[in-house]
């Protein structure tokens, strides 16, 4: 998993480098089958994210910003979060995005279990034509 940061209208101190690294590093657990598609020669894993505020005059209400992109093998996911402090912000765009990407994954699984049905069903009746 590559994780790019992008800091708007405010300093990426390392502190919070570390923060943000850390917060989105807890998806990992849910990106790992992605990753392992990767070592098979399949797309790797990217997150981008972007923290800041939204002006540099405003001082009061939802002026912090995190906005975390996730590219999947033929999917994005996106999850974007105003809040009235940046940590809090990242917090829940994290949690947003870990819905996305359970829900995604539970997808993926019962499109190839259909798919492995049919191809089942199919090769049942193949072989029921070619007894008689």
């Amino acid at each position: 998993m590559i994780i790019q940061i992008k800091a708007t209208n405010i300093e990426l101190n390392e502190s919070l480098r570390i923060f943000v690294e850390d917060k989105v590093g807890e998806l990992k657990k849910n990106l790992v089958k992605f990753d392992e598609l990767h070592e098979k020669g399949r797309e790797k894993v990217n997150v981008h994210i972007e923290i800041g505020k939204t002006t540099k005059h405003h001082r009061k209400g939802d002026i912090f910003r995190a906005e975390i992109q996730v590219y999947l093998p033929k999917k994005l996911l996106r999850a974007v979060v105003k809040g009235i402090d940046l940590r809090s912000a990242i917090i829940e765009a994290r949690d947003e995005l870990d819905r996305e990407i359970i829900k995604y994954k539970g997808k993926r699984l019962v499109r190839a279990r259909t798919w492995a049905r049919r191809a089942k069903l199919a090769r049942r009746s193949m072989s029921f034509l070619k007894k008689k």
